[in-house]
């Protein structure tokens, strides 16, 4: 076992922590907590999973060192607010890497293009739906799955990788690690402040109430709003301009016919990569 520290704001709210130097998976565990009727507030925080997830199905490669961490939540929510809770998340990670990265410069967008940026400062922005970027490429990764329990309420996992000391190798997309980035930083720091995060950012949400503010927060510190996106659709590739994040969450993407179109699922590429035939 390994220590994963809390600090005293989430002991408080009542949050849990059980940490592994390596594990399986830490969704896994976690559904399995909420399936044997464990009520929620639950973290599991690994060094290294062996058979991570991502979008999809997809492998998520994780070198040791890296955090791995899954939070169970059984929320009084209504269950059209739960997808929201991506958003949460993703501002609760934003946030966090801001307190133990003080000199990183949190901008709203990406500069150029192509997603690079200028200044020689480390950027992260949130990129829709679930990813968190530095100077455009991937530090982290969020996914949320959902169970019906016996006792009829979902419950929610909320997976969360962050690229510590390593990024993953032979993807297709640029990928960053903290380390990469000059940040002198280990995975129980990192997981310390994501909770303390989570747990401000979770009583923004307010079971759902607060999803606005929340949307906003997230649009704040979003990736590519302005520029040229593509979003690989079941149907095909949409291209267009990255316009906004609705209220519901949804991408904006306005069409070369000027169309506004909300987007609800999709991989999304920007700058370049979005004009690529």
């Amino acid at each position: 076992m390994v220590t994963f520290p809390l600090s005293k704001r989430a002991l408080n709210a009542g949050y849990r922590v059980v940490g592994f130097d390596t594990v399986g998976s830490t969704n896994t565990l976690a559904m399995q907590a909420a399936m044997d009727g464990d009520a929620g507030q639950l973290w599991f925080a690994a060094l290294q999973q062996t058979e991570g997830r991502g979008r999809r199905g997809r492998a998520w490669e994780s070198p040791h060192g890296n955090l791995a961490a899954s939070l169970l939540i059984v929320p009084d929510a209504p269950a059209a607010s739960l997808a929201s809770l991506g958003f949460v998340a993703g501002v609760a990670l934003n946030t966090a890497l801001a307190r133990v990265i003080p000199q990183a410069a949190i901008h709203s967008a990406l500069d150029g293009a192509d997603g690079a940026s200028g200044g020689g400062k480390t950027r992260f922005a949130l990129k829709w739906p679930n990813d968190l970027l530095s100077d455009g490429a991937k530090l982290a990764g969020i996914m949320l799955e959902a169970s019906k329990r016996p006792d009829g309420r979902t419950a929610i996992v909320i997976g969360i990788g962050v690229n510590v000391v390593a990024a993953p190798k032979d993807v297709p997309y640029p990928a960053t690690s903290l380390a990469a980035l000059g940040a002198a930083i280990d995975a129980a720091t990192v997981f310390e402040a994501l909770a303390e995060s989570w747990v401000e950012c979770y009583q923004t949400w307010n079971d759902g109430e607060g999803t606005p503010a929340i949307i906003r927060l997230w649009r704040e510190r979003a990736a590519g709003i302005g520029g040229e996106v593509a979003v690989q659709r079941k149907d095909g590739v949409l291209r267009g301009i990255f316009e906004t994040i609705d209220e519901a969450g949804h991408l904006i993407v306005r069409d070369d016919d000027g169309h506004r179109i909300a987007i609800t699922a999709g991989d999304v590429h920007f700058g370049t990569t979005a004009t690529l035939r």
